[in-house]
C-alpha cells in the first residue's frame, strides 16, 4: 500500500480523553450515593489531573475531611456535547473513578481544593466504550483545537452553512434535511447528514493536519476545490469517512480566521431518519 493509500491520522483514545476534558465546562461527581452537578468549580492540570475547587463548608468536601485517611471514593463523568443543535448532541462521555483528597485551601475565599485520583478511565462513544490507559493519559495532549471547537463550528453553521452542505456527497444530500458540522480536530471535520428518520455522520480528514484554528478555513477550502476537481469522490463510510462536495468552491474562506470562543447553542431536535436506511 502507497503513503497515498494509507487512511488518515485519528487523535488516539488518550488524545480524544484529553480534549473532552478540555473542553468540559462542567461535570457530575458522585460520592457517598449522592450526584452533584458543578459548573465552572474545575481544572485539569498538564498531566490531565482534576481538581475541584469546592466551598469548605459542601457537602463533597465535608465528606472528605471525614474520610478515613482523607481519601473519598468519588465517580466523575463529564459529557462531550456538540455546540451545534444537532440530534443525538452527545458525542462522548469520560468517567473517572477514583480516589478525592484534599489537596489545599484558598485562604481568601475559604475554599478548599480537592484533587482526583483517577485509578480508572473508561471513554464511551457513540461506536464504543473502551478503558484509557492512566500512562497513556498522562503522556497525551489535547488537539490544538480543543478549546476553539465551539466557536469554529458554531462559526462554520452560521456563516458559511452553504460550504458545509456542498462538503457532502451529492448522493448522501438525497432526501436530507440538512447537514451540520458536528466535529472538528487537528486531523479533519465530521459532518451530521440528517434525514427523515435518521442520521449519517461523514467523516473528512484534512489534506494535512491543522496546529491551530486559524488553519481550519485553509483546510476546508482545499477539501472543497479537491471535490470541485472529482465531485464523485468517495470515502470509507462512518465512522464511515467522509464524502465529497460538488463542483463549486466556497468564497470567503482564505479570508476567515477563527473567530472568540462562542458559546453552547440551545438543544437539538428529536432523533429521526430517512434515505439514510438503505445506506451501507
Amino acid at each position: 500500500m502507497s503513503a497515498a493509500a494509507l487512511p488518515a491520522a485519528e487523535a488516539t483514545l488518550a488524545e480524544q480523553t484529553r480534549s473532552v476534558l478540555a473542553r468540559a465546562v462542567s461535570l457530575t461527581v458522585t460520592t457517598n450515593g449522592l450526584r452533584y452537578d458543578l459548573v465552572g468549580l474545575h481544572s485539569v492540570n498538564a498531566r490531565g489531573q482534576v481538581r475541584l475547587r469546592l466551598p469548605a463548608d459542601s457537602l463533597p468536601a465535608a465528606h472528605v475531611a471525614c474520610a478515613p485517611r482523607g481519601a473519598l471514593a468519588a465517580l466523575v463523568e463529564f459529557t462531550d456535547i456538540a455546540p451545534v443543535a444537532v440530534r443525538d448532541r452527545v458525542r462522548a462521555r469520560v468517567t473517572l473513578s477514583g480516589w478525592l483528597t484534599r489537596s489545599g485551601q484558598d485562604a481568601a475565599t475559604d475554599d478548599v481544593d480537592l484533587r482526583l485520583d483517577a485509578a480508572r478511565v473508561t471513554l464511551a462513544t457513540q461506536e464504543v466504550t473502551v478503558k484509557v490507559g492512566l500512562d497513556e493519559l498522562v503522556l497525551a495532549r489535547p488537539d490544538p483545537l480543543a478549546v476553539d471547537e465551539d466557536s469554529l463550528l458554531t462559526h462554520l453553521t452560521d456563516a458559511h452553512q452553504d460550504a458545509v452542505t456542498r462538503l457532502a456527497d451529492p448522493w448522501l444530500l438525497h432526501g436530507a434535511v440538512r447537514v451540520l458540522p458536528l466535529a472538528v480536530d487537528r486531523y479533519g471535520i465530521t459532518l451530521r447528514c440528517e434525514y427523515a428518520r435518521n442520521q449519517r455522520d461523514l467523516r473528512l480528514p484534512f489534506p494535512a493536519p491543522v496546529r491551530e484554528a486559524s488553519q481550519v478555513g485553509e483546510q476546508i477550502q482545499l477539501l472543497l476545490a479537491a471535490a470541485q476537481v472529482c465531485p464523485r469522490r468517495r470515502h470509507l463510510p462512518a465512522r464511515w469517512a467522509g464524502g465529497s462536495a460538488t463542483a463549486r468552491s466556497a468564497t470567503g474562506w482564505h479570508r476567515w480566521a477563527a473567530p472568540p470562543r462562542g458559546a453552547v447553542r440551545a438543544a437539538g431536535t428529536e432523533d429521526g431518519g430517512g434515505p439514510g436506511d438503505a445506506m451501507r
